[in-house]
């Protein structure tokens, strides 16, 4: 159970976190940024609410074969919806450069739950 806690607890971080930035982007942003960079914003919240409901999912589904791949999902919103917010809010490029790691952890991280899926015994 503990390790399905830590991925409800996390799952719910960064759900919250989700709302709060993109809240932020839409009131408080679209005066200050090119509507560009407005959109690379928008989709840093929405990879990283998607991905948080499915960390929740997995944490409520009470199963430890997918935890790799709510660790992925974790690693991926980190590295890839936080370096849109700064490459966004900065216009630095190294930012940018980060985000395909973060998509390659999203994308392992469904490929963990096809893997583990597959492989689970009904």
């Amino acid at each position: 159970m503990k390790n399905n806690k830590t991925w409800i607890i996390a799952g719910g971080i960064l759900g919250f976190l989700g709302v709060a930035i993109g809240a932020f982007g839409a009131h408080g942003l679209k005066d200050y940024l090119t509507p560009e960079m407005l959109e690379v914003y928008k989709t840093g919240v929405l990879y990283q609410l998607v991905h948080s409901v499915v960390i929740l999912s997995i944490g409520f589904y009470g199963d430890n074969n997918f935890r790799i791949a709510a660790l992925f999902f974790t690693l991926g919103v980190i590295l890839f919806s936080f370096s849109l917010y700064l490459y966004a809010l900065t216009y630095t490029i190294a930012f940018a450069i980060i985000t395909p790691f973060g998509g390659v952890c999203l994308l392992i991280g469904w490929i963990m739950i096809v893997v583990k899926a597959v492989k689970k015994k009904v």
